[in-house]
């Protein structure tokens, strides 16, 4: 809630605050945007290679805190803004550069934080799930319909309770809250440190994805043996011991990305121990049936892109909103940056009937569980 209570409402900020242009501002947030969700690649890979998930979600909570720290000091220290701009004047004062320097490290730091927190928050969570009951398939896709309820019910108290405080109450007011509820989140999360499940970092998918088409080619000219045989190199805890063929959508790329994990000569590949000591030369059928999986997501990850792109001109509605009657009574009035909300109401209110009403609907209609 705290890093997204700070986006609606920040062009009328830097519009009214730091005398920007509305395009020059809508370009900055929208370049802010692509920087945080560019970073959340980096968080997964830190996360999975080098420090775990919990270290991570620490540092992205650290850093937000001091992010929106610095973004709040910007409303109460003198100085930190350009003076304010007369409603009718022209020629206003803009911003200097050490004064956008501290609006831009602000904004650095909260897209650090973000890009920590969200790809590691909701693996972190499932961490917490047992995997051996038997309905845990099932425990797993509550746990993430909830989730995404859960950070939608925080998306719209930002778009409207933290917006009418900004608009209302000021804007030293509403960063001000933003900054006490992260400190609060932070110290939460550490203060239960003790009881989570801390998965320790192995290595990263992101790294499996590019050495099995690169191993791959190197083995185009190589038939692929049969599924059953023992010649594909696999971990010893691994549940499958041979790649599959299979992956709809896409005939070939199985039997192409199989090469991968192909064993050619176990005397040089293989150490004494059956382990491969260099991972450019030989995957694990793991690493291969994995790239496979990104590959089926593809699809359904595509259909995302466009409702991504509307979303993140947030700005634009913000701007257009300010410019009509949004008085529903004579003592009601929709503030101009809460109108993206209905998007996320509708949201929430579906996530529910989808797990509590169509799931079981259909389970039982098709067989299927």
């Amino acid at each position: 809630m705290a890093s997204i209570g700070v986006l609606p409402n920040m062009i009328l900020y830097l519009m009214r605050e730091y005398n920007m242009e509305a395009a020059n501002g809508a370009n900055l947030l929208f370049i802010w945007s692509a920087l945080t969700n560019g970073l959340a690649i980096y968080g997964a890979f830190l996360s999975d290679a080098y420090f775990g998930r919990f270290r991570v979600i620490a540092l992205g909570s650290f850093s937000s805190l001091i992010g929106i720290i610095l973004l709040w000091s910007t409303t109460t220290i003198p100085g930190m803004k350009p003076p304010p701009c007369e409603q009718f004047q022209d020629d206003c004062n803009p911003a200097t550069p050490s004064q956008l320097a501290v609006l831009f490290s602000s904004f650095g730091l909260i897209s650090i934080g973000a890009g920590c927190i969200r790809p590691c928050s909701m693996a972190s969570g499932a961490n917490q799930l047992d995997k051996e009951t038997p309905d845990s398939e099932r425990i797993f896709e509550r746990f993430f319909n909830w989730y995404y309820a859960s950070t939608a019910m925080s998306v719209v108290i930002a778009l409207t309770t933290m917006v009418y405080i900004q608009d209302h109450l000021g804007w030293n007011f509403g960063f001000g809250i933003l900054a006490i509820l992260m400190f609060f989140s932070a110290f939460m999360f550490l203060f239960g440190s003790t009881l989570y499940v801390k998965v320790k970092p192995s290595s990263s998918l992101f790294t499996g994805f590019v050495q099995v088409p690169l191993v791959a080619f190197k083995n185009r000219h190589l038939n692929p043996p049969p599924a059953d045989s023992n010649e594909y190199y696999h971990h010893s805890d691994d549940k499958k011991l041979a790649p599959t063929n299979k992956l709809r959508s896409f005939y070939y790329v199985p039997r192409w990305l199989n090469r991968a994990c192909m064993i050619r000569g176990p005397a040089t590949e293989l150490s004494s121990d059956g382990t491969a000591p260099n991972l450019w030369s030989i995957c694990s059928v793991e690493q291969v049936e994995s790239l496979k999986t990104l590959l089926r997501v593809i699809p359904i990850w595509s259909t995302g892109i466009m409702i991504l792109v509307t979303v993140g001109q947030s700005s634009f509605s913000t701007l257009q909103a300010t410019t009509m009657d949004r008085y529903l009574t004579p003592n009601f009035e929709i503030l101009a940056a809460s109108f993206t909300v209905a998007t996320v109401v509708v949201l929430m209110i579906w996530i529910p009937i989808y797990d509590v009403v169509l799931i079981p609907f259909l389970a039982r209609y098709s067989g299927q569980p």
